[in-house]
């Protein structure tokens, strides 16, 4: 056995720990008791949410780096990127249209879990070793908890240095580079060719992230409307070329979600439908972040001096990113049928249901806007990596990280898709148990400070 195989399989069996029975009980049931806790608070207050991201009470002079919106969009940026396009589409080839069932059960359970989370970054933001004002899980751990569970910070953090490495977004686009362009240009010569890609993304990722949060922020506020509005209209227009399956489809995914009929993964509690929630649920978290910890640390930054608004604000991310997007690509795949009709799998499966439908640029069309989800995905995680950094280090060594995630931007382009699917879900795995942990244990916080908020808000109306 190569060692590359030997590593597939270690990563596999590690993976499938990580993903057990406990951490499926803390994400969704975590999720489930934070929604229920908090009577359904982030849908009963969602247009206000939308009025807190249009800037309606924006204020300069409040603390923090970037706006509300600036802090959506950079949340964004990393979530809606590669796991939409490549992430659902691993899922529906292990686990069927069921899969994208479970999806939407992590997505509506997860915006629960993003507002307390986000309102928490806020809520007990921390000092770097430079003094500046930080949020995210670790912080909010340390702030809110208090030193006896400053492991929980720790633990978050180192996990989270692996967690933010960009390798899958680079190893699918690359697959999409070589795949669409250069394959039939007769350009494609393998490891040398994917080799080439990565240097030249690695240099792309170092001009921009060298250049901070603020260059971030502001690439990632232009890039994501636009990738989201552009994928939208290829993906709408693949719909209305076959409408007369989408209702099948739509009734299939409610159906198979519960018969597990095509699933090809192994079993979990002791049956298929086990073995596909938790497919569904590790794919969606993948997708949206929700409990993982991440987005808290790009709405931490944002300008405010209210909790609760940049709780309702991230809330959004998993309705836009697992709701919107990831069931538009689940739908194009399906109605194509190129999930049964082709071996293909990761972005090279979305392509195959954008050629099929539009021969001539389909596949092109969806090239931009791999290309625009993973380039700005390898902005915003740089960000993140930079932060667990210099809560471990000291914020004087956050650029050494960024060496490190520069160069990772190559191992990503050239190793193996199994692998690397394995790596980064064992990180996002090990981080989610010390954010939600400190997330149901500061919970009631969130709470009292949500009721000072909503009665201000209603009696200013």
């Amino acid at each position: 056995m190569k060692w590359h195989q030997i590593l597939e399989t270690y990563s596999d069996i590690i993976a499938s720990y990580a993903w057990g029975l406990p951490l499926l009980i803390l994400l969704i049931g975590g999720g489930c008791y934070l929604l229920v806790r908090s009577g359904f608070l982030p849908f009963r207050y969602l247009f206000h949410a939308i009025e807190v991201l249009r800037g309606k009470y924006d204020d300069e002079n409040d603390e923090g780096e970037i706006t509300h919106f600036q802090a959506l969009t950079t949340a964004l940026s990393a979530t809606v990127g590669m796991g939409n396009i490549s992430g659902v589409a691993v899922a529906i080839v292990i686990g069927g249209p069921g899969a994208v069932f479970w999806m939407w059960v992590s997505a509506v359970v997860g915006m629960s879990t993003k507002f307390f989370t986000a309102t928490l970054a806020i809520l007990f933001r921390g000092k770097d070793s430079e003094g500046n004002l930080q949020g995210g899980p670790m912080y909010f751990i340390r702030e809110g908890l208090g030193k006896r569970w400053v492991f929980l910070a720790i633990w978050f953090s180192i996990s989270g240095l692996i967690g933010a490495l960009p390798i899958f977004n680079v190893n699918q686009l690359t697959q999409a580079i070589d795949g669409i362009l250069l394959e039939p240009a007769g350009l494609s010569f393998g490891f040398v060719s994917n080799l080439i890609i990565g240097l030249l993304l690695a240099l792309l990722t170092a001009i921009v992230i060298l250049g901070g949060l603020s260059r971030i922020s502001k690439t990632a506020e232009k890039l994501v409307p636009t990738m989201v509005v552009l994928y939208f209209v290829l993906v709408l227009a693949i719909l209305f070329a076959n409408h007369e399956t989408v209702p099948h489809y739509l009734k299939l995914i409610f159906t198979d979600a519960f018969s597990a009929s095509f699933y090809k993964g192994d079993a979990f509690l002791g049956g298929m439908v086990g073995g596909l929630i938790l497919l569904g649920i590790r794919r969606g978290a993948f997708s949206n972040e929700a409990g993982i910890g991440t987005a808290p640390m790009a709405h931490g930054a944002a300008k405010t001096n209210e909790p609760i608004r940049e709780g309702l604000v991230a809330m959004l991310g998993p309705a836009i990113d697992t709701l919107v997007v990831c069931t538009l690509t689940a739908l194009a795949i399906l109605v194509t049928g190129v999930w049964q009709t082709s071996d293909a799998n990761g972005v090279s499966l979305t392509a195959t249901a954008f050629e099929n439908t539009f021969p001539t640029i389909g596949k092109y069309g969806l090239m931009v806007c791999v290309a625009v989800f993973s380039i700005s995905s390898l902005f915003s995680y740089s960000y993140y990596g930079t932060k667990c950094m210099s809560f471990l280090f000291g914020a004087h060594r956050k650029q050494y990280y960024n060496i490190f995630y520069i160069g990772s931007v190559v191992l990503g382009a050239t190793a193996n898709l199994k692998t690397i699917i394995n790596i980064i879900d064992t990180f996002f795995a090990l981080m989610a148990v010390p954010t939600m942990i400190a997330t149901i244990i500061l919970a009631p916080k969130v709470l009292r400070a949500a009721k000072i908020y909503f009665d201000k808000v209603r009696s200013t109306r």
